[in-house]
């Protein structure tokens, strides 16, 4: 029973659910349909954690009965809470809020293990008057970074607000959007975020909401986008003090299924943790809920969801039962409700499987999703550069990668030549970032940087949108990983920006063209291509890319995958006259140990390439140059 200087209201008012500061107090609302009995509890009663304020139903009968609710007086931002729920006569269990906003963590600050107890959260955020507007979809360059390794100088995971301190090198090397790989709270002390426990709240090593809100405010401020990366294919491993069994029941009783959350049935089994029953209309709600929280309270100007291949397909551990409609359906609700309130932001899914339906709209069935993560790309440009003789790149499977496009659209893939997913640490594994893989233990080498330069400069012209991975603009090399105190790889080495700075600019002079910076590249952001050169015994191809036509936009980029260097070599063109070379990954600028080849050329008269045009252009081994006029 609650002391008499407690009080409450049963039912509380259904202004939302988990804890929810109004009227002097706080509601607390969970879905619990097997539950007999919810009480809360937390540090707010007299004395704090030692009385049980009882929830009641919303209804005796119908959909509201599954919910259980109780208005308390004086609960304010920053009081602790945790759920007490009885099934039956079995000894009532201690479980955390889903809908918590934040969370004590399972270690104090001397390391000892502690209650995780949830925490009432004040979303009230002071946002300014400046309005970002998020920058064409066609315009954004995005770079991957995971907020615990990204500024990182103190062995233990990095916070949102030192993060912060790094956005004006992201400024310096011009990309305009930043992708944090997922920050909601995980059960382990070190994460690359794909464990998800409690998926309304920050992980404790990350910071609070309002760090979120301050840098996502801070990025604004100088003009970068944030896209968010979030995790709704699996829950946890690992989500005992929430989701898992939240209310005592599972189908039979069985230990091994989760409860209300999840399937009763091999649909449960998944790769990582354990699927979400996205059949259950109030698992639906949970998911768009938290879908809908990034966009409006942390003001997200985009979504990269995870792993959709496991929301549509009951996949793992082996076996494929097919297809999931309830999965698809869910992923098509969600980015409608995205459309409709705010269409100017975008949705990526990483779906790894080249498959158009992922981003056709939802009236045509599809799944709704603007652009989708194109590993095809990947896969076929590293191929080629990590291949340890000339002989073995594969020019045409190159020159398709570029040309791969879903449902007519050159930015409906999100491309790159390095990510998360190919330079950590897997399975005790070391996969290795690009220099790394071009020649380990030597990734400073001239080799490694031409090759691994080379990868990144077709990323950043192909049609597409761009994507780079933290570290990799200033020669990163090593395998990645999440834990700064196991792998010193984990944690980006700044003085190499310093020591490599010709690297960092060459991919800031990249990201300039691709932006369409100087006003003479316009064709990269454009949606027409015509790969009109492969020669598969040089190892050479060119591409010509434009959106309408002309001087300013036409823009033509060569790529030498061969250890020659060429003074003179012949390629088609689409107009006549001054080809000025805008880009050179081969100018000794760059680094002292680069060819320095490249120049401006004059396209004339005559059939090359089935180009009305021809002109002659140097090429540095290993190189791409970028001309237009």
């Amino acid at each position: 029973m609650a002391s008499m200087d407690v009080d409450v209201r049963a039912p509380g008012p259904m202004h939302g659910m988990g804890a929810v500061l109004e009227d002097g107090g706080c509601s607390f609302r969970v879905w619990a349909p097997f539950a007999d009995q919810v009480w809360v509890i937390g540090n707010f009663t007299s004395p704090p954690w030692a009385q049980r304020i009882a929830l009641a139903r919303d209804a005796a009968s119908g959909p509201g009965q599954e919910y259980w609710s109780v208005w308390v007086r004086g609960v304010a931002d920053r009081h602790e809470y945790k759920l007490v729920i009885r099934r039956g006569n079995r000894e009532p269990h201690y479980r955390l809020d889903p809908y918590c906003r934040d969370a004590t963590g399972s270690i104090d600050e001397q390391g000892r293990p502690r209650p995780n107890n949830g925490i009432v959260d004040d979303p009230t955020f002071d946002w300014g008057t400046q309005v970002f507007k998020m920058p064409s979809w066609n315009e954004l360059v995005i770079y991957e970074l995971h907020i615990g390794t990204f500024n990182n100088e103190k062995g233990a995971s990095g916070e949102f607000t030192e993060a912060i301190d790094r956005l004006d090198h992201l400024v310096e090397l011009g990309v305009n959007a930043i992708e944090v790989m997922p920050a909601e709270d995980f059960e382990s002390e070190t994460s690359l975020g794909y464990n998800p426990n409690l998926l309304f709240a920050i992980d404790d090593a990350y910071g609070t909401r309002n760090a979120v809100q301050r840098f996502v405010k801070a990025a604004h401020e100088k003009g970068l986008a944030v896209i968010f990366d979030v995790v709704y294919n699996h829950f946890g491993p690992s989500t005992g003090d929430c989701l898992w069994q939240l209310d005592g029941w599972s189908k039979d009783d069985r230990a091994d299924l989760g409860g209300i959350y999840f399937y009763s049935d091999e649909r449960a089994i998944c790769d990582f943790g354990d699927r979400p029953d996205f059949g259950r209309p109030q698992l639906r709600q949970f998911i768009r809920d938290n879908a809908m929280m990034w966009l409006h309270e942390y003001r997200a100007d985009g979504l990269r969801v995870d792993s959709t291949i496991n929301i549509r397909r009951a996949i793992g551990k082996g076996k494929d039962l097919g297809d999931i409609p309830e999965g698809w359906s869910l992923m098509q609700w969600i980015n409608d409700d995205k459309d409709r309130e705010l269409p100017w932001n975008i949705t990526i899914a990483e779906d790894l499987q080249n498959d158009e339906w992922i981003t056709k709209d939802t009236r045509s069935g599809g799944a709704g999703f603007n652009s989708q993560w194109d590993v095809s790309f990947f896969q076929a440009v590293r191929a080629a550069v990590t291949a340890p003789t000339d002989e073995g790149r594969d020019m045409q499977a190159v020159a398709n990668a570029i040309r791969r496009r879903y449902n007519g659209d050159a930015f409906g893939r999100v491309i790159y030549s390095e990510s998360h997913d190919e330079v950590l640490i897997r399975d005790g594994v070391p996969l290795g970032r690009m220099p790394e893989k071009i020649w380990p233990g030597n990734a400073d080498s001239w080799p490694a940087k031409k090759r691994s330069t080379l990868a990144a400069g077709l990323a950043l012209t192909s049609p597409g949108i761009p994507m780079l991975f933290q570290g990799q603009e200033f020669l990163e090399w090593g395998s990645w990983s999440d834990n700064p105190g196991n792998n010193p790889n984990a944690m980006l080495d700044w003085s190499k920006k310093d020591r490599f700075r010709g690297i960092f600019e060459l991919y800031r002079d990249l990201v300039r063209l691709r932006r369409n910076w100087f006003d003479n590249t316009r064709g990269l952001r454009g949606q027409h291509l015509n790969v009109f050169h492969v020669n598969d015994g040089a190892k050479v191809l060119g591409f010509h890319r434009w959106a309408d036509g002309g001087r300013g936009d036409d823009v033509v980029v060569v790529a030498n995958f061969a250890h020659r260097s060429y003074d003179s070599y012949t390629i088609g063109l689409p107009r006549a006259g001054t080809w000025y070379l805008r880009f050179n990954s081969d100018w000794s600028g760059y680094d002292p140990s680069f060819g320095n080849k490249g120049y401006d050329t004059t396209a004339g008269w005559g059939d090359a390439d089935a180009m009305p045009f021809r002109g002659n252009v140097g090429l540095g081994a290993y190189s791409l140059i970028v001309l237009s006029q």
